[in-house]
């Protein structure tokens, strides 16, 4: 297979070849890797709830009575009492009627828009949008259209083009992240609300890099703006803010029972192990009971802008606890992030396909974990590597 051997070359001379750092242990922020602690800045545990000790003991008691895997997919001899218990956890985190659990926020996104969209119907995506949209979009077979990155003025437009109203039986749907994993900065939700009211469309919503952060409850970005009922329909994750695994998606009863029952990559996926899901569980009890770690996260993520703006960084909008330094080129980020490391931090370049080829950035996200100690480490090497690499 010469033709892959030469695309390999090609990925190392543009700095675009990827490889693991293996992490050996895990303490607080710090993560061993070839017997060096380093200080961790790329993580999406952003409540730090991987290693509470609250998920600990729920994961090692689910351990114990139904051991380490399902064995099954759901429909078949997978659903055991954990992950009944964790969709009752997560409709009642939500406010949902119910709630159906997925082995990731990926498959949950390919789940629901390949099973609810049609040949025919019409999508309206954001074009940061995440992966998984993306790809469950190009399934459905659909009318998709692509509107710049939030940019209302432009989806309205498309909305109301005459080449793009579909047949008057079609349905029609706005689809978009919440909050944007690689620039941090937020969808325009009530506009988006507005439009799809206005023009007879349903809202599908990732909530993925929202849940647990925003929100009196951590409920996601909707109920931080006050708009959890006008979405129709609310997808989250499980593996960022809390800190375990998977996917999952509320709705009506009729909603979830039709996912349920037609949606492939939920039909023919073995189930999450069943420790995952007892863990999960105490994870969303946690956000719920103690809303000061959400508090911590905040003051930190606040902490931090508000010093590196006065270095002249700019976070691209960012209006999250992530942090985006655009540098723009890949080689260069490469070796911003290997100097970076060298000085006991890690912080992976983001290169493309990730982003687009000019748009290469140390991608910093932030913990309710890190100490202040660790927040200045990063300021002052931050503003070092500004001065000594010219970004």
């Amino acid at each position: 297979m010469d033709f892959i051997s030469q695309q390999i070359s090609q990925l190392r001379q543009a700095g675009l070849l990827r490889q693991f750092r293996t992490i050996s242990a895990i303490n607080g922020a710090k993560v061993k890797i070839g017997g060096r602690w380093y200080i961790s800045f790329c993580s999406n545990d952003y409540l730090g709830l991987s290693q509470h000790p609250d998920l600990r003991r729920a994961g090692r008691k689910a351990l114990e009575r139904f051991g380490v895997g399902s064995g099954a997919s759901r429909l078949m001899a997978g659903t055991q009492t954990p992950h009944y218990q964790l969709e009752k956890a997560i409709a009642r985190f939500k406010g949902a009627a119910e709630a159906l659990l997925f082995t990731s926020g990926f498959v949950a996104n390919l789940a629901v828009i390949t099973t609810l969209i049609k040949e025919g119907d019409v999508v309206f995506s954001d074009e940061l949008n995440h992966a998984s949209l993306i790809d469950a979009i190009r399934l459905t077979r659909a009318k998709s259209f692509v509107y710049r990155h939030r940019d209302v003025d432009h989806l309205e437009s498309l909305l109301t083009h005459k080449s793009h109203i579909s047949n008057p039986k079609s349905q029609r749907y706005i689809i978009t992240d919440a909050i944007f994993s690689m620039d941090g900065d937020a969808a325009p939700l009530a506009d988006i609300v507005r439009l799809a009211k206005k023009y007879r469309c349903y809202t599908i919503v990732d909530e993925a890099h929202a849940t647990g952060v925003f929100g009196k409850h951590g409920r996601g970005l909707a109920e931080h703006l006050g708009l959890s009922v006008k979405i129709d329909i609310s997808i989250g994750t499980l593996s960022k803010a809390a800190g375990v695994m998977g996917g999952f998606v509320t709705g009506t009863k009729d909603f979830i029972a039709y996912i349920r029952s037609k949606g492939r990559p939920f039909i023919f996926t073995t189930a999450l192990p069943p420790a995952d899901c007892a863990a999960a569980v105490a994870a969303l009890e946690v956000i719920r009971a103690k809303p000061g770690l959400r508090k911590q996260l905040w003051d930190k993520t606040d902490y931090v802008k508000s010093r590196l703006i006065k270095y002249g960084f700019d976070f691209q909008g960012s209006a999250s606890p992530i942090i985006p330094i655009l540098i723009g080129d890949p080689k260069k980020t490469l070796k911003i992030s290997e100097h970076l490391w060298r000085q006991g931090m890690f912080i992976p370049a983001i290169r493309p396909p990730t982003v687009p080829a000019d748009k290469s950035r140390l991608r910093i996200t932030l913990s309710a974990l890190h100490s202040r100690a660790d927040l200045d480490y990063l300021i002052m090497e931050l503003v070092k590597a500004k001065h000594q690499y010219k970004f």
